[in-house]
């Protein structure tokens, strides 16, 4: 079996980690990273603290094809992510001078002041990725890719990395909701599971209108596989006489 294209997720932030913000990010880049086929295998969330970063960054980028991170790259005293690259890489940290290019002329005369020049102090020679919502670039150095913490904006730019990301073929996913709870279908998920090893499959407990329910996720590259485990948790569905929610 041929290896799988994947990546990690590290979300900087203590107002993620204080729970004044909500992770927003997690969601939107797996599940644009399962569209182009790379899977991902682990997310983080770490603290605007320099040593965390280069030591999380140092070691996902050794483990996986490619790591985003989220957050740190704004105008604020807290805004450490960029420093903290260079220093992960060994590489000088200073004025990229294409992304200061693009604010200046983003920004009305007199605009463009201290604070703001600071979201162009990049990693040197790093790569830009750009920005058409707030004009900020974010950048590259080799496998390692740093977007914005502000969910819209990093959603804004993923269009714009496609090119950069070799994956393979989206990852399909088919959810089918039950109104039972995971003990009672927990011995017939797992011979479907082990029937089908190529084929990820995961059970979501749910409370919905005053009723427990399960959700049970199948994930592969084929769908044939996807409807040949369908059948096989329909069939004990229907021998358990379990009410069948959706399928979607």
């Amino acid at each position: 079996m041929s290896k799988k294209t994947n990546a990690a997720i590290l979300i900087i932030g203590n107002e993620i980690l204080s729970g004044r913000t909500k992770d927003l990010n997690t969601s939107t880049l797996s599940l644009w990273l399962n569209s182009i086929g790379v899977i991902v295998k682990e997310a983080r969330t770490i603290p605007d603290i320099e040593e965390k970063i280069v030591d999380a960054v140092n070691s996902l980028r050794k483990i996986y094809d490619y790591v985003f991170t989220s957050g740190g790259i704004g105008p604020t005293h807290d805004d450490i992510t960029a420093q903290s690259i260079a220093k992960a890489f060994s590489i000088e940290y200073e004025i990229h001078k294409e992304g200061y290019k693009i604010l200046e002329k983003y920004y009305k005369p007199g605009e463009f002041n201290e604070g703001r020049q600071k979201m162009i102090w990049m990693p040197k020679n790093a790569k830009l990725i750009l920005n058409p919502t707030s004009g900020a670039p974010g950048f590259s150095v080799k496998n390692v890719f740093c977007l914005p913490g502000v969910p819209s904006i990093l959603k804004s730019m993923l269009g714009g990395l496609k090119n950069d990301i070799v994956g393979g073929d989206p990852i399909l996913s088919h959810t089918i909701s039950l109104r039972t709870v995971e003990s009672e279908i927990a011995k017939s998920l797992t011979e479907v599971q082990n029937n089908n090893k190529d084929v990820e499959i995961g059970s979501y407990p749910f409370f919905q209108a005053g009723k427990l329910g399960v959700s049970i996720v199948i994930r592969s590259e084929d769908q044939k596989k996807i409807n040949i485990c369908e059948t096989q948790i329909l069939e004990f569905v229907k021998e358990k006489k379990i009410d069948l929610v959706n399928k979607n």
